[in-house]
C-alpha cells in the first residue's frame, strides 16, 4: 500500500502544485473571512473544475462554514477535502467477474487516451490475480493499434486475437469471443476503435462490436470501460458524452494523471456523468494502473 500512495502522490505533483499548493498558500496560517472567496473560486476554476463542479464545492462549502464557523483557512481547507471526498460514492469491487465464463469486457474511448495501453495492463493485472485472460484487438483502425496490443500481449503473458490493420473491427470481436469460449478463458478483453472518419460512423461501428459478441452470450459485455485522458480537461467530459450514447459504461479509468495540471477533473467526471471513476494512471509502466480510492486521490491532489 506503501507503495502504491507514493506512485500516486509523485504522480499527482502537478496538480498538486497547481490545486492544493496554490489554496494552501491562500488559507495557511491566515484568519478565515469572506475575502477569501473569491480567491479560492479563481484556483477552483484554474484547475479546470468545470462551472458546475465550482458551483458545487463552494456551495457545499459554504453550507459547512456556516454550520461550524472556522476561525482558521487551515480548518476551511479540512472542510473541502471532506467535500471533495463525498463527491464520491463507495464503489464495489471493479475486479469481480461474471460467475459465467468467460466475462467480456470492452474498452472504449477516443485515440490518444490510452486505450489500447489500458487494455494491456487490465489484462497484465487480471493474469497476475490467477485469471485465464485473452486479448482482442478489434481497433483495426488506427495504424499500429494492433501491433501495440500485440506487445502488451507479450508483456502480460497473454494471447492476442487479431486480423491486422483494417480488419473488419466486429469480426475480430467475435473471433475473441469465440476463442475465449473455446479455450475456457475467464476473461476476454476487446480493444475498439477510437476514430473513423466522423463520429456517426464511429458509434455506428460500436453499437455492431456489441451486436455480434451478444450472438455468443446475451448478457455481454459485462463491462465497459471508457477510458478518457486527465490531461485533456473539460474536453475529455465531452467526448465521453458521444460514448455514453451508445453503450452502457460501467467505469471510468481516467489516464496520464502524471502528465497533467488538471488532475481536479476527476471530480468534474463524477459531478457531471455520474459515472465511478474505477481506476487511474500515473505512468507508463505495465504496473502503473490502481484502483481509484478517493480519499487518496484528494489527499494527493490537496497535500497533506
Amino acid at each position: 500500500m506503501a507503495g502504491f500512495w507514493n506512485r500516486l502522490k509523485e504522480g499527482m505533483t502537478r496538480t498538486r502544485d497547481n490545486l492544493g499548493g496554490k489554496i494552501k498558500t491562500l488559507v495557511q496560517g491566515r484568519q478565515w473571512d469572506d475575502s477569501l472567496w473569491d480567491n479560492l473560486e479563481e484556483i477552483l476554476y484554474e484547475a479546470d473544475l468545470g462551472f458546475d463542479t465550482v458551483d458545487y464545492l463552494l456551495g457545499q462549502l459554504r453550507e459547512e462554514v456556516r454550520a461550524s464557523n472556522p476561525l482558521r483557512g487551515d480548518d476551511v481547507m479540512v472542510l473541502l477535502k471532506k467535500i471533495m471526498v463525498n463527491v464520491f460514492p463507495p464503489t464495489s469491487d471493479p475486479m469481480l467477474l461474471d460467475p459465467q465464463r468467460p466475462s467480456i469486457w470492452l474498452m472504449v474511448g477516443v485515440n490518444g487516451t490510452g486505450k489500447t495501453t489500458t487494455a494491456g495492463k487490465f489484462a497484465y493485472l487480471m493474469k497476475r490475480q490467477g485469471y485465464q485472460v485473452i486479448l482482442g484487438a478489434a481497433d483495426t483502425f488506427r495504424a499500429a493499434a494492433v501491433e501495440q496490443l500485440q506487445l502488451w500481449g507479450h508483456r502480460a503473458g497473454v494471447e492476442v486475437v487479431s486480423q491486422g490493420t483494417g480488419a473488419d473491427s466486429a469480426a475480430v470481436a467475435y473471433d475473441t469471443v469465440r476463442a475465449a469460449i473455446a479455450r475456457s478463458r475467464d476473461l476476454a478483453i476487446i480493444d475498439t476503435a477510437g476514430r473513423l472518419h466522423n463520429k456517426s460512423n464511429l458509434m455506428n461501428e460500436l453499437e455492431k462490436v456489441v451486436r455480434v459478441i451478444q450472438r455468443e452470450r446475451a448478457d455481454a459485455p459485462h463491462a465497459v470501460w471508457l477510458v478518457i485522458d486527465a490531461t485533456t480537461g473539460q474536453n475529455g467530459l465531452a467526448q465521453a458524452e458521444v460514448f455514453l450514447r451508445v453503450v452502457h459504461v460501467t467505469g471510468i479509468v481516467l489516464t496520464k494523471l502524471d502528465g497533467t495540471a488538471k488532475g481536479g477533473i476527476a471530480l468534474s467526471i463524477q459531478r457531471q456523468l455520474g459515472l465511478p471513476i474505477r481506476f487511474i494512471g500515473v505512468g507508463e509502466k505495465v504496473e502503473d494502473l490502481m484502483p481509484f480510492d478517493a480519499e487518496s486521490y484528494v489527499q494527493a491532489i490537496l497535500g497533506d
